[in-house]
C-alpha cells in the first residue's frame, strides 16, 4: 500500500480512468464507474484496490487476489478469480506505469531560494526553481527552469544545469554541462579528478584533469556515484542513460544513448560505450575498452577485451555467454570425480 503521508494521490479514480490511461480493456463494462483507491500487488490488494498479474509463474498467488480489480492479458485472465473484475492489456507492466503516474506524484517543495543558501551575484536561476537550505552556488553557474536543488548541494562554478533537472541533498557538481530533465541523486560527485598519476622520482604526481563531464537529457544517476572529468577529452553521458547507485565511471569514458548501468560497476579511463550497453552489478572494465552498441555484460562480470556489437557474455575474464555455461558445466562434472 502506498503511503500518502509521502505521496499526492489522486482521488475518486474510476475503472473508466484506467481504461483510458493504460489502454486496457474492462471486460464488463457495467464496472465503468467503480473507483479504486490504491495500485496495490496482488498479495496485498484490498476491495479498494486494483493489482497487475503478468507473470504466469504468479497463477497461484492470482488465485488468492482480494482485489477489487485486476489488470491481466487474455491469456492469464483465466487464473483471476471470478469475483475480481478484470482489465485486459497486452503489456500489464507498461500499464502500471502509466496508472502509477497517473495515480501518485512525488511532493514538490516550493518554489524559492531558502534564506540559507549561497548564491553568487552572478549565478543565473532560472524560473520556479526551488533551491533548498545550506546550498552553495558559485560564480557564473547556469541553473534552468523549473529545477529542484536540495539541501546541502554544492555546484561548482560555470556548470550549467538544464532544465527541469533534480539534484539530490548532499551532491556536489563540478566542470559540468547538465541536459534537461535529469536527475542527480543524493550524494553523488560529478565532475571531480579523475585517477590520473605519473610516478617521477619515486613520488606518485597528479595529473592535472582538464577536461568537463557531459551529461546529455533524461539522464538518472544513482546515489554516492561518482563521475569524473576528462583528463582532456570530456566523459560523456549519453541521452536517456540510467545509472544506478555506487558505480565508478573514470575519466574520459563515453557512454551512448540509454546504456543502463547498475551498481558498483567500476569503468576504468577512455573506454567507450556504445548505445543501450548494459552492465550488471559490479561489473569491471579494463581502461581503453570499446563496448559495442547492444552488448549486455553480466553481474561480476570482468572485461579486459573489447565486447563485439549485441554480445552476452559472462565471466572473468568474460567470454560468450554460452561458453561460460560450458566452463561451468566441465568445473561441475570434473570437480565430483
Amino acid at each position: 500500500m502506498v503511503d500518502s503521508t509521502f505521496y499526492a494521490v489522486k482521488e475518486n479514480v474510476t475503472l473508466a480512468d484506467v481504461v483510458k490511461v493504460t489502454s486496457s480493456a474492462l471486460t464488463d463494462e457495467s464496472k465503468q464507474n467503480e473507483k479504486i483507491a490504491h495500485i496495490a500487488t496482488m498479495v496485498s490488494a484490498g476491495e479498494k484496490d486494483i493489482c497487475f498479474f503478468y507473470d504466469r509463474k504468479g497463477k497461484e498467488k492470482a488465485a488468492e487476489i482480494k482485489a477489487k480489480a485486476c489488470v491481466t492479458t487474455e491469456e492469464l485472465k483465466q487464473f483471476v478469480p471470478q469475483n475480481v473484475i478484470v482489465l485486459i492489456n497486452e503489456n500489464p507492466k507498461i500499464a502500471f506505469i502509466k496508472l502509477n503516474e497517473y495515480m501518485y506524484a512525488e511532493k514538490k517543495p516550493v518554489a524559492g531560494i531558502d534564506a540559507t543558501a549561497k548564491i553568487a551575484e552572478s549565478a543565473k536561476i532560472g524560473q520556479n526553481c526551488h533551491i533548498g537550505a545550506n546550498v552553495v552556488v558559485e560564480d557564473n553557474v547556469e541553473i534552468g527552469d523549473n529545477c529542484i536543488i536540495e539541501p546541502n548541494t554544492v555546484i561548482c562554478h560555470d556548470c550549467k544545469i538544464g532544465k527541469n533537472c533534480k539534484i539530490g541533498s548532499n551532491a556536489s557538481i563540478a566542470y559540468s554541462i547538465i541536459g534537461d530533465n535529469c536527475y542527480i541523486y543524493t550524494g553523488a560527485r560529478i565532475g571531480f579528478d579523475g585517477f590520473g598519476f605519473q610516478l617521477m622520482n619515486y613520488q606518485h604526481h597528479r595529473i592535472p584533469q582538464l577536461g568537463r563531464v557531459i551529461i546529455g537529457n533524461d539522464v538518472e544517476i544513482g546515489a554516492n556515484t561518482c563521475i569524473d572529468r576528462g583528463a582532456l577529452d570530456d566523459t560523456v553521458i549519453g541521452d536517456g542513460s540510467r545509472i544506478d547507485n555506487l558505480v565508478q565511471i573514470a575519466h574520459n569514458d563515453k557512454l551512448g544513448r540509454g546504456c543502463v548501468i547498475v551498481a558498483q560497476v567500476g569503468i576504468a579511463g577512455s573506454c567507450t560505450l556504445g548505445d543501450f550497453v548494459v552492465l550488471g552489478g559490479q561489473v569491471g572494465l579494463a581502461d581503453h575498452l570499446n563496448i559495442g552498441s547492444g552488448a549486455q555484460i553480466a553481474a561480476q562480470s570482468g572485461a579486459m577485451r573489447d565486447v563485439e556489437a549485441g554480445a552476452v557474455v559472462m565471466g572473468s575474464p568474460c567470454v560468450p555467454f554460452k561458453d561460460f555455461m560450458r566452463q561451468v558445466s566441465f568445473l561441475q562434472k570434473n570437480s565430483k570425480k
